[in-house]
């Protein structure tokens, strides 16, 4: 017994080394992008030049021991060097004026508005994920295990997942990628949001309609169509179609990040009646690339269920179906599910996936396009299977009462504090 335990306790003291070799490579816990052959970027005069080659993020690079125990990820797509264009705010989109500062717990962001009063978001590639370090991590020097993680996310999959939405006729954003130097727009804000990359994309919510969809009053957050609801009643519903479709899309793609924050609403309003058509945001997880010893340990589907590694089957899809799932999907039926998994995987066609890849750079095609392509394919072939199963988790899960993240100041009373719409479908 005595030799067992020596051995034990000679295997875990190896591993607590490993990690530890695997966490102080990299002593940085954020980083902004890197303009290559460039020494000072402030005496850089951006102005001159309409481009810029760049690397998305070199914090990540890794060596084999690394790897094996904090995963390969995309850290080769995060340190390939991409040419983007320069962008200026005072000709952006015919000019654009700061509102305010966003974000959330990782990316920073600005808010930004045209002439027009449309809303865009500049949104950071690089992330900080700072705020979710835990206090442990920081105390016992393991914080990188935490910052290295974003190192997972596929920095351009935005790009991908907007041209794979359009194929599907979902609403997106359409993100565009760019490089924002220093300069007189930003003013007091240059420190912290100059000489970085972004991504340009509309706002998920405002007066102007930027949407292809005619007759569109608002584009609504989750908490002003809910108030929007408890005003006008049965006059307010959404297109619960095109959220199945929506979902089921998410699945695909992988994208296991998909909490009430992450929508916007396109509201039409037609003789009194109010319909909404869901818009996704926030793209930063699909194709979400978990490996490695210690993340397979910490991020598993009984530890953290919804966080999801994107391989040709799903993994854990319990773990995937939302609070924002139940209030909005509740009364929805299997023929409509069974409907839109036919749809989208018409939709989905080969050579429409492989055209969504055309915005990507050769060199970042080369070293993750054809496998993420083989995935898609893969998970298309199952949607069927998978919008039932879906539709079945959802119907076992027991009514209750549910506050969807950024709605807590609304007060809903009865039934639609259970789900959008309780009194169709629902026993």
């Amino acid at each position: 017994m005595r030799k067992f335990i020596l051995i034990g306790s000679a295997i875990i003291l190896v591993f607590i080394v490993l990690v530890y070799l695997s966490v102080s490579e990299t002593k940085e816990s954020f980083r902004t992008c890197e303009v290559l052959n460039i020494g000072d970027m402030d005496k850089i005069k951006f102005g001159e030049f309409d481009s810029v080659t760049v690397a998305a993020n070199t914090l990540y690079e890794a060596s084999p021991l690394k790897k094996v125990m904090q995963g390969k990820q995309f850290r080769e797509a995060w340190a390939t060097p991409i040419t983007v264009p320069i962008a200026f705010l005072d000709t952006l989109k015919g000019g654009l004026k700061v509102i305010e500062q966003g974000g959330g717990k990782q990316t920073h962001s600005i808010e930004l508005e045209d002439k027009l009063g449309i809303r865009y978001t500049l949104r950071s590639l690089s992330k900080d994920p700072e705020k979710l370090v835990p206090y442990l991590a920081k105390d016992l020097g393991l914080e990188n295990i935490v910052v290295d993680g974003v190192s997972a996310q596929h920095p351009y999959a935005a790009l991908v997942v907007a041209k794979l939405s359009e194929a599907s006729e979902i609403l997106h954003t359409h993100p565009k990628l760019m490089f924002v130097p220093k300069q007189n727009s930003l003013g007091k804000l240059n420190k912290k949001y100059g000489n970085r990359l972004y991504f340009l994309e509309y706002e998920s919510e405002g007066k102007v309609n930027w949407t292809s969809l005619d007759g569109v009053m608002e584009i609504m957050d989750n908490e002003s169509l809910l108030k929007l609801k408890a005003e006008k009643g049965a006059m307010v519903s959404i297109d619960q179609n095109a959220l199945i479709r929506a979902r089921l899309f998410d699945l695909l793609i992988g994208d296991w990040d998909r909490h009430a924050k992450q929508w916007g609403w396109a509201v039409i309003e037609n003789n009194g009646k109010y319909i909404a058509i869901p818009v996704p945001t926030d793209r930063d997880n699909a194709f979400f690339n978990l490996g490695g010893v210690v993340p397979s340990m910490v991020a598993n589907k009984f530890t953290h269920p919804k966080v999801q590694t994107f391989e040709k089957e799903i993994g854990f899809l319990p773990g995937l179906v939302t609070d924002f799932d139940e209030y909005f999907l509740r009364s929805a039926s299997l023929e409509q599910f069974k409907e839109e998994a036919l749809k989208l995987k018409g939709l989905m066609t080969n050579a429409r996936i492989e055209q969504s890849f055309d915005g990507w750079p050769k060199t970042i095609d080369s070293l993750n396009g054809p496998e993420i392509r083989e995935k898609i394919k893969a998970r298309r072939e199952n949607l069927e299977a998978t919008a039932e199963s879906f539709y079945g988790i959802l119907q076992q899960r027991e009514i209750k009462n549910i506050v969807l993240k950024g709605t807590e100041d609304v007060q809903l009373i009865g039934m639609l504090a259970q789900c959008f719409d309780c009194t169709k479908n629902v026993d």
